[in-house]
């Protein structure tokens, strides 16, 4: 499933093609994904502009100036690509064959900026993502966003955040890094990788990085800025490559290249003098990366 980065990354390819765009038509070439669709989603959308484009936790966020929001997951397998209508090209470097990308196009957004047309076509073979629509004012009271937890960018998201968070917490670090309701956003590749950056165990009880007094330790800001700098790294190389997911433009992000522990059980681990081999362990189901050595 795709991850913070990935969907930002797919949020700055839109952004300049669908803000200040109007939304001529919606087309629904079926009647859900993972959900079903609004009843009045394409009459509400249709004729209304797109005012901001914007990214809460995992979810993309259209706002439209007649009061709606439009709330979109990319599930498993969920891309966007553009097409300029005059033209029908697919930008960048989408070269599947148009046969079967053509059967997955489930949601075809028909868009007007500046005396051009536009198309957004929408593209999910598994149907796992899903769109919703809500009144802007009432956005952060829906049901997917109402219990996010804090963004983990920006220098708000620091030591002291972190140890308010694990104060007394017993779960192991890693799976109070996925709790959403904690931080919106974080998954599994790069909580594993700014685990290691950081030098602690996914095992470790999250509470335990915390000082007793409930201050934030040097732990605790290593860990802050390990996730900031791997989320911010993962950005601007535009995401991993994982599965089939694809950026706006239809080519392939490549921050798998600079992974140092996701997916490379019984390698060396690459900090120097180490020397410690990279273990994969399951945890709530999911693989975990981390060298023993290094991470305590």
């Amino acid at each position: 499933m795709p991850e913070l980065p990935e969907v930002e990354t797919v949020r700055r390819g839109l952004a300049p093609a669908m803000e200040g765009a109007r939304i001529r038509q919606v087309q629904l070439n079926r009647e859900n994904l993972r959900f079903p669709f609004p009843d009045n989603f394409g009459s509400v959308l249709e004729g209304a502009r797109i005012k901001a484009l914007s990214r809460r936790a995992k979810y993309l966020l259209c706002e439209l100036d007649n009061g709606h929001t439009v709330i979109m997951h990319l599930g498993m397998s969920g891309s966007f690509r553009l097409i300029e209508e005059k033209a029908v090209s697919t930008p960048g470097g989408f070269h599947l064959p148009k046969s079967d990308i053509a059967k997955h196009d489930h949601v075809k957004f028909h868009l007007e900026k500046d005396h051009s047309n536009l198309l957004v076509v929408y593209n999910d073979p598994r149907r796992f993502g899903f769109m919703d629509l809500v009144q802007t004012e009432q956005l952060y009271e829906s049901r997917f966003l109402a219990e996010l937890g804090a963004e983990p960018t920006g220098n708000a998201f620091d030591g002291n955040m972190i140890a308010a968070m694990f104060s007394g917490k017993a779960a192991p670090l890693k799976a109070a890094l996925l709790d959403q309701r904690l931080i919106a956003g974080l998954g599994n590749i790069y909580v594993c990788e700014a685990l290691w950056r950081s030098g602690l165990s996914p095992r470790k009880p999250a509470g335990r990085i915390v000082n007793r007094n409930g201050s934030a330790s040097k732990k605790c800001d290593m860990l802050a800025v390990a996730v900031r700098e791997v989320i911010a790294e993962a950005i601007e190389a535009g995401g991993s490559t994982l599965r089939d997911h694809r950026l706006a433009d239809g080519s392939l992000g490549y921050f798998q290249h600079s992974f140092q522990v996701y997916d490379r059980e019984g390698d060396d681990c690459a900090k120097p003098g180490c020397g410690g081999t990279i273990r994969r362990i399951v945890q709530s189901g999911r693989s975990t990366f981390y060298c023993p050595k290094c991470q305590r």
